[in-house]
C-alpha cells in the first residue's frame, strides 16, 4: 500500500522513462549547466586577468611607476630581457625583481 504521494510519482516515473537516451540526457544536463556556471563566473574571468596581466608586463619600459606583489612602490630604471627589472624604490637604492612580481602600473 502506498501511503506517500512521492512513491506513486517514483513508480510512474520508473514506467515512462524506459527511453535510454531521455535517461542519459536527464543525468547529464544538470553536469552541463553546472560547467557552464562556472565556466561563466571562474574560468573566463581569471583566464582574462591572466591575460590582462601578462600584456601589462610586457608593455613595460623604463619610467614607469609600478607597484610590486609585495607592495614596494618603484620607478622601473632598466627592463632586461631575461625578465629581470631594476626597480628604483630611493634615490640612491636599486633592487632586481622578476616582471612576473609587477602587480600594478601607475599611469600618472
Amino acid at each position: 500500500m502506498l501511503f506517500f504521494p512521492i512513491e506513486v510519482f517514483a513508480q510512474g516515473a520508473q514506467a515512462e522513462s524506459a527511453d535510454p537516451i531521455s535517461q542519459l540526457l536527464t543525468s547529464l544536463l544538470p553536469m552541463a549547466a553546472i560547467f557552464a556556471v562556472f565556466y561563466f563566473l571562474m574560468i573566463r574571468p581569471q583566464r582574462k586577468r591572466h591575460n590582462d596581466h601578462t600584456k601589462l608586463i610586457s608593455e613595460l619600459k623604463k619610467g614607469d611607476k609600478v607597484v610590486t606583489s609585495a607592495g614596494i612602490h618603484g620607478i622601473v630604471d632598466s627592463v632586461d630581457e631575461s625578465g629581470i627589472i631594476k626597480l628604483k624604490i630611493a634615490d640612491t637604492t636599486i633592487i632586481k625583481i622578476d616582471k612576473v612580481a609587477i602587480s600594478q602600473v601607475h599611469t600618472q
